[in-house]
């Protein structure tokens, strides 16, 4: 027999599961029994781990730096730390920051002209930033665009706010950037914003100005703001210089981009970043903002600054990566991938295999990344999108060239004699 104890529990636990936002899920959130690809990813880690306990994972998966940030770095937010003058709230942050990042822009990426007072601001990291400019235009029954494969934040904050999302897929027959011809004419009409984010993530692709001189015209045509996410818009290779979608004419007048020093700068953790471009839209960024947080702590505003005046920090991270990204092409393509090293970021984007001669066949880029976490415990990240794709990620754990080198050895050792079918 239930106790009234139980009873009143029972009932609290029903009122509350009743009051939960539609926008997370109303009445059944929490009852959802799908299982996400990135929980997949890790019950498959730990399975693997227990069933081959004498292997070590390769994480070839994770998605940010292996490495800590500049020790010159760490020991300025340290001696920052302890002055008293910046202990308080930062609220929409300080001028010293603004300014190192207006010189970082002009330095790295040719950007002059940007006012660090009216047109940048900081973000504690690009995610929150993406979060919140949604709250600057989305009204219900407005629209964003958004590319997949993607980063979908800026999206789910969109359908939070009562909006619609339209996605278009990026494919490698057009060099992994967006066809803006595709865009039906209803929806250009419709749409408030343009998410673009170059180098991309998960794909590695880079663009030219020329492509985003096409953005610019297309948002003037059709009045879409562009937000550009440019978290590894400073990690190049090859000759490709860092590119910002400011620097081309017109972008200040139709759009924001978005810096982070999590990538650049091996500050993952810190959550550091600016907003800039366009005035009113930094200013409205700044407004909602300024009801969501009380800014970053000063002293990492003011490590960071000191960072973004040192774009050799960068230059050095860049190099590691260039030579991690030949490494594992080299290595892929002994195995019948058809892998390209990229110019930007650490990803390396590659198709799936269909399956191995003569063993498995794989329906999806998922089921080939689940094998290589069961069988061969080597961590990827599955990209079923636009088409069968595998992130593959160059901040894998590894101290120095040699240890590299060796990392890449055991991959291929664990492959051994695979024939893949593509």
């Amino acid at each position: 027999m239930m106790t009234k104890a139980m009873n009143l529990k029972s009932g609290k636990e029903a009122f509350i599961q009743l009051q939960f936002a539609d926008r997370i899920g109303g009445a059944d959130y929490g009852k959802d029994t799908a299982i996400y690809k990135f929980e997949k990813i890790k019950r498959a880690k730990a399975a693997a781990r227990a069933a081959l306990p004498e292997m070590e994972l390769i994480d070839l998966g994770v998605g940010e730096p292996d490495d800590m940030a500049n020790i010159a770095v760490v020991a300025r937010l340290a001696a920052e730390a302890a002055k008293p003058e910046n202990r308080g709230y930062a609220d929409n942050g300080i001028f010293e920051f603004k300014a190192s990042a207006a010189r970082y822009l002009a330095d790295v990426f040719g950007v002059h002209g940007i006012d660090p007072a009216e047109e940048i601001v900081h973000s504690i990291g690009s995610k929150p930033a993406l979060a919140m400019l949604p709250y600057c235009f989305i009204n219900p029954g407005d629209l964003a665009i958004m590319t997949v494969p993607g980063y979908p934040v800026l999206g789910t904050h969109t359908k939070y706010l009562g909006g619609e999302v339209y996605n278009v897929h990026l494919t490698e027959e057009h060099d992994f950037l967006p066809d803006l011809e595709s865009i039906p004419q209803e929806v250009a009409q419709r749409a408030k914003l343009l998410y673009l984010n170059y180098p991309n993530n998960p794909t590695g692709a880079c663009t030219t100005s020329e492509f985003f001189m096409q953005v610019v015209d297309w948002a003037k045509k059709h009045h879409v703001i562009v937000v550009h996410d440019a978290p590894y818009a400073a990690l190049t290779y090859d000759g490709t210089k860092p590119l910002s979608f400011l620097s081309v004419p017109g972008a200040k007048e139709v759009g924001v981009e978005l810096h982070s020093l999590s990538k650049s700068f091996n500050m993952t953790g810190w959550r550091i970043g600016f907003v800039a471009g366009n005035a009113q839209i930094v200013k409205a960024f700044s407004d909602v903002k300024d009801n969501c947080d009380s800014g970053q702590f000063i002293a990492i505003q003011k490590a960071a600054a000191y960072a973004l005046s040192r774009p050799e920090i960068t230059e050095a991270i860049a190099a590691k990566y260039s030579r991690r990204h030949e490494l594992l092409v080299n290595a892929l393509n002994e195995f019948g991938f058809q892998a390209s090293k990229p110019r930007g970021s650490f990803f390396l984007y590659v198709k799936a295999p269909k399956g191995i001669a003569g063993g498995e066949e794989f329906k999806s880029a998922e089921d080939f990344s689940q094998y290589l976490i069961r069988h061969k415990l080597i961590s990827t990240v599955p990209w079923d999108d636009a088409g069968a794709y595998v992130r593959f990620s160059v901040t894998f754990a590894a101290a120095g060239a040699e240890e590299e080198r060796s990392v890449v050895e055991e991959i291929k050792r664990r492959l051994g004699n695979i024939s893949f079918i593509f």
